[in-house]
């Protein structure tokens, strides 16, 4: 056993990592977090017999942290199709990756969403990205994802009727500013395998990780409210004395030199209606490609039932608007284009911290650049791309630096 003692700030998915690496190592963490359960940014909640998960995120299966730490079967994987129903005024096509739905094949050859063009260019990428590695990725030249897409040669019709409603909603920004690294990252894995959430929501994620755990000490409802030399002090005006400490979100919130270095975050608006009948009889994710509306994508629950069909719908753009005047301007637009009739309002997430707002990505941080103060480190998806499989990369990489701060050994270069 090391009696090192190491305190984690936050209980998210890198905090977890971090923590199983540090178990591997004979070390005992004590996690602080200030909600009531593990996840971080990865929390469900159960209300009234329904499954929500806060914010539409998605499991991608094909990330190489994933597969290292995670038991896929334990989650009980539920895929969407690998396309998706593209909604606009009069019109409703189908596109997507037929070399992982065959059912997909017809519907995208004819797809007016795209030129023949188009297709070839996309299937031209998708090969071209094979054999590109992740490391390759993220240390090629850097530019928006508008632009990239617009180098590559793609129509300003495919841009817009597929490219920015369905990135818009995996960046949380409308505008494609977001890194191509990030692009080329996420259209690689999306080409390889089928986007899933696990049955029980994206909860089981964090759940499976804590349950690895089992000499970590953990302390919820506990708000850190600085870290200094070497001792955290809580909301409480408690200390609590470390050897190390590991913070896993924005480090401003905590480190008084730092204050000017705020993260700066994409918001979203996630919200859940019930409707009477579904518009899409399969689990795809649904695409409102018009400019001027505010809902950007939608897809039905897999918790629902015949009678009770749940709808999450995501806001990306900016807004001023009421919870209630949010939710009949999104009632509005679903009926109008989508053809979906809305019940009423089961509940309305206004995430401000959805993903971290990064210019410059990359691939994970070295283990050697995790130290911010001689026995205090960062790790998070905040330093590199936000991303499940950033988030556990770097606490794995925490974790590896704090072993060789302790014991004076040197355990490789990431």
């Amino acid at each position: 056993m090391n009696d090192k003692k190491v305190v984690i700030i936050g209980a998210g998915v890198s905090g977890l990592v971090a923590a199983i690496n540090l178990e591997e190592h004979g070390f005992q963490p004590v996690i602080y977090d200030q909600n009531d359960r593990v996840g971080g940014r990865i929390q469900t909640d159960y209300i009234d017999g329904y499954r929500l998960d806060k914010g539409f995120q998605i499991l991608l299966p094909n990330y190489p942290a994933v597969k290292k730490y995670l038991d896929l079967d334990l989650l009980n994987l539920k895929y969407f199709s690998a396309g998706a129903m593209v909604f606009k005024k009069d019109f409703i096509g189908k596109i997507g990756n037929p070399s992982l739905d065959l059912e997909l094949l017809v519907p995208t050859i004819f797809s007016k969403l795209a030129s023949l063009s188009d297709k070839f260019k996309i299937f031209k990428l998708t090969r071209q990205l094979r054999n590109k590695s992740f490391e390759d990725i993220f240390n090629d030249s850097n530019k928006t994802t508008m632009q990239y897409l617009k180098d590559y040669g793609f129509s300003d019709e495919v841009i817009h009727n597929f490219f920015k409603p369905f990135y818009a909603g995996i960046f949380l920004e409308a505008d494609l500013k977001t890194s191509s690294r990030m692009f080329e990252f996420t259209f690689k894995l999306f080409s390889q395998t089928k986007a899933a959430i696990p049955q029980k929501g994206m909860q089981a994620i964090p759940n499976q990780l804590s349950n690895k755990l089992k000499k970590t000490t953990f302390h919820f409802n506990t708000k850190v409210k600085a870290v200094q030399d070497n001792y955290i002090l809580l909301d409480n005006e408690h200390k609590v004395e470390f050897d190390f400490a590991v913070i896993t979100t924005d480090p401003s919130h905590f480190l008084s030199n730092m204050k000017n270095q705020e993260q700066i975050w994409k918001r979203v608006d996630n919200l859940y209606f019930r409707v009477e009948t579904r518009m899409i009889s399969t689990p795809m994710i649904g695409l409102l490609a018009e400019k001027d509306t505010l809902t950007n994508n939608f897809h039905y629950t897999q918790n629902g039932s015949a009678e009770r069909q749940v709808l999450s719908v995501s806001v990306v753009k900016k807004h001023d608007l009421s919870s209630e005047e949010l939710a009949n301007k999104v009632k509005e637009e679903l009926e109008h284009y989508c053809g979906i009739e809305v019940k009423r309002l089961l509940k309305h997430y206004k995430l401000n911290k959805a993903l971290p707002d990064l210019h410059n990505v990359n691939y994970r941080i070295p283990h050697t650049e995790t130290k911010i103060k001689d026995n205090i480190f960062l790790t998070g998806d905040v330093l590199s791309n936000g991303s499940l499989n950033a988030a556990m990369l770097n606490g794995e990489s925490v974790a590896k630096a704090i072993v060789e701060h302790a014991s004076g050994l040197t355990l490789g270069v990431n």
